[in-house]
C-alpha cells in the first residue's frame, strides 16, 4: 500500500492522517474560527491537519435545508483558510465542471459517497492532478471500490485515499464493518474512516438525517485499532445550532480528548 501525501499530512502504513472541519462553510469569520481551532488541538495531539467544509451539500434530504454558500464564495474562504491558517483544505464537488476551479484553491478534492461511481465526475477530478478522495458509497460492497480506483487510474491520478462511511443496513440505518477497512487497503491506497458520517441514521428524522453522536468515538477507535490510515470527522463548536448534519457533527470541545484516546490506540497497534 503506498503512502499519500498531501503537505505535511500522511496517510500510509505508518501514518494517521486527520481530516475534520465543519459539515458546511457556514460563514468566513466562522469558518476561520473552526479552522484554527481544530489546528491547535491537532498540533498539541501530535496529528497533523486537513481542513475540510463544503460549499455546496447537494445531496441534503429537504429542499428547505441550508446547502452552503455557493462555490465562488466558499472557494474565497477556503482559500483564506489555506493561507492564513497554514493548513491544507479539502473539499467536495457534485458536478464535472466544477473540478477543474476547485482544483487551483484546494489540496485535495473529494467525490461524495453518493456520487463515487458517476464516470465524469471521477475522471474530471482525476485529470486535475489533484489527489482525489473517494467516499465509498453506503450502497457499494468494500471490493466494489476496485471499479472506482481503476476510473481513477486510467485518467492519470494515482495519489488516492478511499474513505469508508459504513454500509446501508436497512432503512434508515448504518453499520460500519471495520473488515472493509483491510479489503480496501489491498487495492494498494490508504484508507480513512469517516467516524461522523458512519454514525448517521440517513432520513431517520424525516426531513432531516438523524445519528447516534455518542457512537462516534467508538467508530472511531476500532477503525484506528483495525488499521486504518486517517479519520475523517465533522466538528461544530455549537451543534445544536450546525446548519448541517447536527446530529453527528463532534463538539469541538470534545475533540482533543478523542484525538488522544486514537493516538494511543495507533501507537499500540503499530
Amino acid at each position: 500500500m503506498k503512502t499519500v501525501s498531501i503537505k505535511d499530512v500522511s496517510f500510509g502504513q505508518d501514518d494517521l492522517g486527520f481530516i475534520a472541519g465543519p459539515c458546511v462553510i457556514e460563514s468566513n469569520d466562522h469558518a476561520l474560527k473552526m479552522a484554527d481551532a481544530i489546528k491547535e488541538i491537532a498540533d498539541r495531539v501530535d496529528i497533523r491537519l486537513i481542513f475540510k467544509s463544503s460549499f455546496d451539500k447537494a445531496n441534503r434530504s429537504s429542499i428547505s435545508s441550508f446547502r452552503g454558500l455557493g462555490m465562488e464564495e466558499g472557494l474565497k474562504i477556503l482559500e483564506k483558510i489555506r493561507s492564513e491558517i497554514g493548513v491544507p483544505v479539502l473539499t467536495d464537488i457534485h458536478l464535472p465542471e466544477q473540478a477543474t476551479p476547485v482544483s487551483e484553491v484546494v489540496d485535495v478534492i473529494q467525490i461524495p459517497a453518493f456520487l463515487c461511481r458517476q464516470t465524469d465526475l471521477l475522471i474530471s477530478a482525476a485529470e486535475t492532478t489533484k489527489p482525489i478522495n473517494v467516499k465509498k458509497g453506503q450502497f457499494l460492497a468494500p471490493w466494489d471500490m476496485e471499479n472506482v480506483v481503476a476510473k481513477l487510474k486510467e485518467h492519470g491520478c494515482d495519489e488516492i485515499l478511499l474513505t469508508d462511511r459504513g454500509t446501508q443496513f436497512g432503512y434508515n440505518n448504518l453499520v460500519a464493518d471495520m473488515r472493509s477497512i483491510p479489503i480496501m487497503q489491498e487495492l494498494g491506497y490508504p484508507v480513512v474512516f469517516d467516524a461522523t458520517h458512519s454514525a448517521q441514521l440517513p432520513g431517520g428524522d424525516g426531513k432531516t438525517t438523524g445519528g447516534m453522536r455518542s457512537m462516534i468515538p467508538t467508530l472511531a477507535r476500532s477503525a484506528v485499532a483495525a488499521g486504518c490510515n486517517g479519520i475523517f470527522m465533522e466538528v461544530h463548536d455549537n451543534i445544536n445550532d450546525a446548519m448541517s448534519d447536527a446530529s453527528t457533527q463532534w463538539p469541538l470541545d470534545e475533540l482533543e480528548s478523542v484525538l488522544m484516546s486514537l493516538r494511543r490506540i495507533r501507537d499500540t497497534v503499530l
